[in-house]
């Protein structure tokens, strides 16, 4: 069973809220041969879908958290940054509810958890697969599509266990300054 996902989002027809769909009726749907690669991957363009997905009663702080995050694009957040940018929109939420809606939406499957170090991680809100680059000068992550990493020679799981997902991180020692528009 998938995942409520939003597809169709970016165009002019409506979007089309899948449940439980079959992989036919997803083709169907999907325009192209990105939408249709990650017609299992959580797309979120507004932020009133959220509380239906992740199956919990839409909150004020809640809806204006998931805007924050999913409005804007993919991103990289940290939980204190998320904070900062609801107490700037006049938003009063504590850092514990921040982590706390961060984390429902990593088990709905809307956001990953990229941890950079044992006392340093960022959330995502782009689930399809790929890795990066982190900065360590800025702390920056830059996304690196999943089909431009190769992994082989993997160990074989212990018995009974099966590997989820592999996660890598390049780390570079200088961030190069943005590219102009």
């Amino acid at each position: 069973m998938l995942r409520k996902t939003i597809i169709g989002a970016r165009e002019s027809r409506p979007p089309l809220e899948l449940t439980s769909l079959n992989a036919h009726e997803i083709a169907d749907h999907a325009t192209n041969e990105e939408e249709l690669w990650n017609a299992d991957a959580p797309r979120i363009n507004n932020a009133s879908t959220v509380d239906t997905a992740v199956g919990t009663r839409p909150t004020r702080q809640r809806l204006t958290l998931a805007r924050l995050l999913f409005e804007q694009g993919d991103r990289h957040v940290t939980a204190e940054q998320l904070h900062g940018e609801a107490v700037e929109a006049a938003v009063r939420v504590s850092l514990a509810t921040v982590y706390n809606t961060l984390h429902q939406f990593i088990e709905a499957g809307l956001l990953r958890e990229v941890v950079v170090n044992s006392g340093r991680f960022y959330f995502d809100t782009n689930v399809s697969d790929h890795h990066h680059f982190f900065f360590e000068d800025t702390g920056r992550l830059l996304d690196i599509p999943g089909e431009h990493v190769a992994v082989s020679g993997l160990p074989k799981p212990p018995a009974g266990d099966a590997i989820r997902r592999i996660d890598v991180i390049i780390r570079v020692d200088r961030d190069p300054p943005p590219a102009a528009d």
